[in-house]
């Protein structure tokens, strides 16, 4: 059975509802007061039923236009990213991919990916969000990302383990933390100032990245974190990709510590919408768990 009701009255609907008014829909939808007003009572006569009510000199939503609201929605942007879809397979690769991926990805790698993805696609430009912890999935749950490498997987997202880093507390050769001559806790730790990665997330869970210390220093990018714990500022878990060549010259060592030295995160390769991922979306993703199992059996 055919539809009663056109994606355009939906449409029509949704608009009344996020503009606040008739109004202020028509002005936004660049069409007549009175078109827009047809469309929710051609919706309600169709349906027989009502979407609004008057309560005092406003008009609220129904309980079934509550439910005709958010399913309505769904599928408007159902079809919107229908569309997207087509023109992208029409047109080829695509224009544009954007990539959230968690800074404890390793760079070089991450570039080198990203380098052979452009020589077979080099009309396609690449948008990079380097993001820490919940960063990541605010990108994918914001819709604005293609592909994401993420240490989390949001609500309604699915994704495959990519690979797990792991972090090592770790502190200058000189640090005093070396001195103590023994085993430490993490009771020895809170004298000592550490230095964590602030969560790029809208909401940051702060016993993810940290422990409880009298001293903290906040940064915001990989890098800055080890230039401050190779300058003996303090101590850290770091990305063990990242500071092979301190450890190997023994300007960084890892800190003796009865329990939790080791760190392990799983790093998780999402497509933000696979049902309607383009060629290029998918053949980064094939480039970049190539080039992790390529790592992987170098190591074996």
């Amino acid at each position: 059975m055919s539809p009663y009701i056109t994606l355009e009255q939906w449409r029509s609907l949704i608009e009344v509802v996020d503009a606040g008014g008739y109004a202020q829909a028509a002005e936004k939808l660049c069409k007549s007061q009175s078109a827009v007003s047809y469309a929710v009572q051609k919706i309600e006569s169709l349906l027989d039923i009502k979407v609004f009510e008057i309560q005092g000199r406003r008009a609220v939503l129904t309980p079934t236009g509550q439910m005709l609201y958010r399913r309505a929605l769904a599928l408007v942007n159902e079809a919107n990213d229908l569309e997207r879809a087509a023109h992208k397979l029409s047109a080829g690769w695509e224009a544009m991919i954007t990539v959230a991926a968690e800074i404890l990805f390793p760079t070089d790698q991450l570039l080198a990916c990203l380098h052979q993805f452009s020589q077979e696609s080099p009309g396609t430009r690449v948008e990079l969000i380097e993001s820490v912890l919940g960063g990541t999935s605010d990108a994918l749950l914001s819709g604005n990302v293609d592909l994401a490498i993420s240490p989390q997987l949001p609500p309604g997202f699915l994704g495959e383990v990519l690979m797990h880093i792991r972090l090592q507390a770790v502190a200058h050769a000189d640090h005093p933390l070396h001195h103590l001559g023994r085993e430490l806790t993490y009771r020895d730790l809170r004298s000592y100032r550490h230095v964590v990665i602030r969560d790029s997330g809208t909401r940051r869970d702060h016993r993810t990245v940290s422990i409880e210390v009298d001293q903290r220093w906040t940064v915001s990018q990989v890098a800055t974190s080890i230039m401050a714990v190779t300058m003996g500022y303090g101590f850290a878990w770091l990305p063990e990709e990242h500071i092979r060549e301190e450890l190997q010259t023994g300007i960084l060592k890892s800190l003796p510590l009865r329990d939790g030295n080791l760190r392990e995160v799983p790093l998780y390769l999402v497509l933000a919408n696979p049902d309607f991922a383009g060629p290029g979306v998918k053949r980064l993703a094939d480039i970049l768990k190539a080039s992790v199992n390529a790592k992987n059996l170098s190591k074996m």
